[in-house]
C-alpha cells in the first residue's frame, strides 16, 4: 500500500466521522427540543454510522500496516510515528490526518456526554412527572414560574375521573 491509498482511506475515515458528529448533533437537538418522535430513527442513522466507520477502520489498518512494512516499521504502527517516516510532502498530508481525526474524535466524544446528560435529566424530568402524576411525590406541583405550589387534596388525572 503507498501513501496515496492510505492517505484516501484516512480521508474517508475523516468523512465518516464528521457524518457521525452530525448526526450526534442531530440527536441532540431533538433531545433538547423534545421531540422524541423521531429518536429512534436518528439513534438508527447513528448506529448505521458507526457501522460504517467500523468497516472503515479495518480497511484503514490494513493500509497502515502494508504501508508500515514499506517504510520498515513494525505492524500497527501510530499515525504519528507512521507521520514521522514519511517523507514531505506526505509527512504534511498524514499529520494533517492525524490532527483532524484527533479534534473529530474529541468533538465526538463532547457530543456523546452532552446526548447522555440529555437522556439523563429527561429521565429524571419524566421520573418526577410519573411521581407527582401518581401521588408519590411531595404533593407539590409545579407552578409556570418553575416554583413549587401545594397540590389540590385528591387531584386525580382527567382519565381517573371518567
Amino acid at each position: 500500500m503507498n501513501p496515496v491509498e492510505t492517505s484516501a482511506i484516512l480521508w474517508r475515515q475523516r468523512e465518516l466521522l464528521s457524518l457521525l458528529l452530525f448526526k450526534l448533533e442531530v440527536e441532540s437537538l431533538l433531545l433538547a427540543a423534545g421531540r422524541t418522535r423521531w429518536l429512534g430513527s436518528a439513534t438508527y442513522e447513528v448506529e448505521l454510522m458507526l457501522e460504517r466507520i467500523q468497516s472503515t477502520e479495518l480497511l484503514r489498518a490494513a493500509a497502515v500496516d502494508e504501508l508500515a512494512e514499506t517504510l520498515g516499521l513494525p505492524p500497527g504502527p501510530s499515525l504519528a510515528a507512521l507521520t514521522d517516516a514519511l517523507d514531505e510532502p506526505w509527512k504534511a498530508v498524514f499529520s494533517e490526518h492525524r490532527t483532524a481525526l484527533a479534534t473529530l474524535s474529541a468533538e465526538i466524544e463532547a457530543a456523546v456526554e452532552a446526548n447522555r446528560d440529555l437522556l439523563t435529566s429527561g429521565r429524571r424530568t419524566v421520573a418526577e412527572a410519573l411521581r407527582v402524576v401518581r401521588g408519590g411525590g411531595d404533593g407539590n406541583l409545579y407552578r409556570a414560574d418553575g416554583s413549587t405550589a401545594p397540590a389540590a387534596v385528591g387531584a386525580r388525572l382527567v382519565d381517573e375521573a371518567l
